[in-house]
């Protein structure tokens, strides 16, 4: 049996992605990365406005300026310098507020910030443990972000907007055969001809994937000729909009929540990260090629409401009864285990997935039996 998955990626530099990094880079700030303060931050783009909403619980001071100054370093570190939005001229709009004290309620002794079900996924397509699509998908879109950034000549007149989608051949679950197309779309300037980024993109996506994959792959390029116009002067943008971006490409299930601007008691973000810490754990000191975690909980209740586990697709009690042995899926449990908060891992994990080869806490693989 052959059948083809498809996945996609979107850059730094997407809308969404735009709004993301800043609900981030605000929620740190706000954090403090104390794990008794609180954050929930929503940010919407559009042309040349910038707006925040949402809420806090923070001991630091809270120096409206300094948010916006915020805002606008996020918007200059992806490269945004366009007339339709642009670092410096950008109207920014703050209406954050403090926590709800209902929602403190629950959240002040350490319960869930909200109900919700998590999934976390490993699988041994790839040496991050990654489904292949959406690995691939990312690379792509690292690189050349990579090379916009860094590399002269050309790469300058590419823009920070794009996309990229990748599909795959499979023999079976878990074993590629070859990738059947590739699609990127990127922003460029107006005097970069098509044909030119065409063969300057195709030499990213060959340094990514490997040419054995490639033999007789359809590449798309930008495929309706010109993406001059991007970012959030060509689409608005809103946290929270790449939830299958984030996770796993669609090759498994997400339960809803998104990530982005929310501190370590919002378990729809530290569950998820959990899940796929565990999930990964047991692939890495087990024979099985796939684990699929799924966590539940009650607003305000500190234990899960379930754990279950199952591994090359079928549920496996004994695995979900040695998950709640060894870990504290408590919401203060993760957060003490994983450090959701700490900038070093917040502020990693906005771009190009949440999972993967990522330099955070939960992709660490430090034993599961």
């Amino acid at each position: 049996m052959t059948y083809q998955f498809t996945s996609e990626s979107v850059s730094e530099g997407h809308p969404d992605k735009v709004a993301d990094a800043i609900s981030d880079a605000v929620a740190n700030y706000l954090l403090a990365e104390k794990d008794t303060n609180r954050a929930a931050v929503e940010t919407l783009v559009t042309t040349n406005l910038v707006i925040l909403a949402g809420e806090y619980k923070t001991d630091r001071v809270v120096v409206p300026a300094e948010i916006t100054m915020l805002v606008r370093n996020v918007i200059k570190e992806i490269g945004y310098e366009q007339s339709g939005f642009h670092w410096a001229d950008a109207e920014i709009r703050n209406h954050l507020h403090g926590q709800s004290s209902d929602i403190a309620l629950g959240t002040d002794d350490f319960g869930a910030g909200d109900q919700g079900l998590m999934f976390g996924f490993a699988t041994r397509e790839t040496k991050a443990y990654m489904p292949a699509p959406i690995y691939y998908a990312h690379g792509i879109l690292k690189e050349l972000a990579y090379r916009r950034k860094n590399w002269t000549g050309v790469w300058g007149e590419f823009g920070p907007d794009a996309k990229s989608q990748v599909t795959l051949n499979y023999s079976e679950p878990g074993k590629p055969l070859s990738v059947e197309t590739v699609v990127v779309s990127t922003q460029h300037n107006a005097t970069l001809a098509h044909a030119e980024l065409s063969q300057l993109v195709q030499s990213v996506v060959k340094d990514i994937i490997p040419l054995r994959l490639l033999d007789d792959t359809r590449f798309l390029i930008n495929p309706t000729g010109q993406f001059v116009i991007g970012g959030p002067d060509g689409d608005a943008g809103l946290t929270g909009r790449k939830i299958i971006v984030d996770t796993y490409g669609g090759a498994a299930p997400h339960g809803g929540g998104a990530f982005s601007g929310k501190d370590g008691t919002k378990v729809d973000r530290t569950g998820a990260y959990m899940a796929r810490h565990i999930a990964k754990n047991v692939l890495a000191e087990t024979v099985y090629d796939t684990c699929q975690v799924q966590l539940s909980y009650a607003i305000g209740v500190k234990e899960p409401t379930s754990v279950t586990a199952w591994v090359d697709g079928e549920v496996n009690p004994a695995i979900g009864t040695e998950i709640m042995k060894k870990y504290d899926l408590t919401p203060k449990g993760m957060i003490e285990y994983l450090q959701p908060n700490k900038a070093s891992n917040l502020l990693a994990s906005t771009n190009y997935g949440h999972f993967g080869d990522k330099d955070v806490s939960w992709e660490k693989i430090n034993g599961f039996v």
